[in-house]
This record gives structure tokens, sequence and C-alpha cells, in this order.
């Protein structure tokens, strides 16, 4: 008969340690495979870092149509106040007293328009 416990000699294969073989700890296992533990790490980092500057990738091209956006809607008040003074002066013109014209001189000088570059800066 056969030996079922793992400790004769019939088919166990030697000293019995083939039934009371238990699995090795991490720390263990990693320094009995020490190259491939330190690959898998290596290669894990460029994972990491790769889905990092991707993501980095996604945003910055977010900001930049954010930023086109921006530039747009800042042009388009820009010329909506040149439109409101120009108007303004246009109409304290046709004031006879000039009052209006000074007083809007004032204002403008004080706050002035601001430029309607479309440079990137």
């Amino acid at each position: 008969m056969a030996d079922l416990t793992g400790g004769g000699a019939g088919g166990g294969g030697g000293s019995g340690s083939a039934g009371s073989r238990r699995p090795l700890g991490f720390l263990k296992n990693a320094a009995k495979r020490k190259v491939e533990f330190f690959q898998l790490l290596l290669m894990t980092g460029v994972l990491m870092t790769s889905i990092r500057c991707l993501g980095q990738k996604n945003r910055h091209r977010e900001l930049v149509y954010v930023n086109a956006d921006l530039r747009r809607e800042h042009n388009d008040l820009s010329l909506r106040m040149r439109d409101l003074q120009d108007s303004l002066h246009r109409e304290a013109e046709a004031d006879e007293s000039g009052a209006l014209a000074a007083h809007l001189r004032r204002i403008f000088a004080a706050h002035p328009a601001p430029s309607t570059s479309t440079g990137d800066k």
C-alpha cells in the first residue's frame, strides 16, 4: 500500500518535505527572487509614471481650451466696452453744453478700455 502521510519511503520522494511544505512569506519570496521583484517594482513605477503623464497631458489640453475660451470672451467684452464708449462719445458730442463730454473724458481717463490684442503671450 502507498504511504499517505508523505513520510514513508514508498513514493513520498524523500524526507517528508512534500507534505509539510508551506508557502514562503512575501519578504522571503522577494529575497529568493530579487531580480524578478525589482523588475516588477521598476515596471510598476514606469506604469504609474506613464499614467500620471497621460493625466497631465489631458489636463494641459483642457486648460488650453479654457484659456482660448477666456481670451475670446475677453476680446468680446473689450469690443463691447469700446462700442459703448464710442456711443457715449457720440451722444456727448450732440450735447451743446460740453459738460457730458468733459465728464466722460474724466471717467475714461481713469478707467481706460482694455486693448483687444489677440497675440498669445
